[in-house]
């Protein structure tokens, strides 16, 4: 794949190695947090059927939520601060869901690498996205 054969993610990471690796490590946090709203669901209550419910139908949820409002195709894009308003919903309920589980240092190094991971990607996408120069 080229730059020039209509995929502009690749354009954007050209020659912007700390974007890509960035982009790279949000969507592996950004599934660290489904796993995580899932363990929290799985163990939160006792009894197998809200047990089940809660395991998968939160992470659904929090996907469904994303995938409508902060996914960088959102089929409902808004503005920037309703994206950052969902990322941090959702983030932050992965985070709080590592707390829930009884990993209170584990949860906050995640929302600690959460915000500098969301902030490093606004920062990096800015330029890019407004047409500006990028560095």
């Amino acid at each position: 794949m080229t730059a020039d054969d209509g995929h502009g993610q690749l354009t954007a990471w050209h020659g912007r190695p700390w974007f890509a690796a960035n982009e790279v490590l949000a969507f592996v946090l950004e599934l660290g947090v489904l796993g995580a709203l899932a363990w929290w669901g799985f163990t939160a209550v006792d009894g197998a059927l809200v047990s089940a419910v809660l395991g998968i139908g939160t992470p659904a949820a929090a996907a469904v939520l994303w995938g409508l409002f902060a996914a960088p195709r959102a089929r409902l894009p808004g503005p920037p601060a309703g994206v950052l308003a969902v990322k941090a919903l959702v983030l932050g309920g992965g985070a709080a869901a590592v707390y829930g589980v009884g990993h209170p240092v584990a949860a906050v190094v995640l929302a600690v690498v959460l915000v500098v991971n969301t902030a490093c990607a606004e920062f990096f996408r800015g330029p890019a996205a407004s047409g500006g120069p990028v560095s």
